[in-house]
């Protein structure tokens, strides 16, 4: 697998970019195949801020580690609490990103989960492994993430 940069980024970079900079790099990638089998997840806030790392590690421990991708079946599962427990099912597709309008692979809660019904996460593969995703509620964009094979 690689990405459609030619640049390569890991977790720290991804970090320490700037929300535009974290968008030219989502919209400059290629889509990339749908991922399958489990991934470490590091949500991106406040990026560009030097709080963007230590919120990243919080979340991972306590709330948020990643997700299982099922591409055969087009599912997901994310792993969250501090026991990584398989919950939260989204749907996986490729359709236009909400963000540029290029095909992206979603990740889509609206028929699956309670919970984040209204979440929408879009992604691409930007480094060998690597994904960078967006998470929009309700159309409204929140917040980044990468997930790392």
């Amino acid at each position: 697998m690689t990405g459609g940069n030619a640049m390569a980024y890991d977790v720290a970079q991804l970090l320490a970019m700037t929300q535009k900079e974290l968008d030219d790099v989502f919209t400059a990638s290629e889509v990339g195949p749908i991922p399958d089998g489990q991934a470490d997840g590091t949500a991106i806030i406040a990026p560009g801020t030097a709080y963007s790392a230590e919120i990243a590690k919080i979340i991972n421990l306590f709330a948020w580690q990643g997700k299982v991708f099922d591409a055969k079946a087009g599912f997901l599962k994310n792993r969250i609490t501090p026991f990584g427990l398989n919950a939260i099912i989204a749907k996986v597709y490729k359709a236009p990103s909400w963000l540029d309008g290029k095909e992206c692979i979603v990740l889509d809660y609206s028929d699956t989960s309670v919970v984040a019904h209204w979440v929408r996460d879009e992604i691409r593969l930007i480094s060998p492994q690597l994904y960078l995703g967006k998470v929009y509620w309700d159309h409204k964009r929140l917040i980044d993430f990468s997930l790392q094979f």
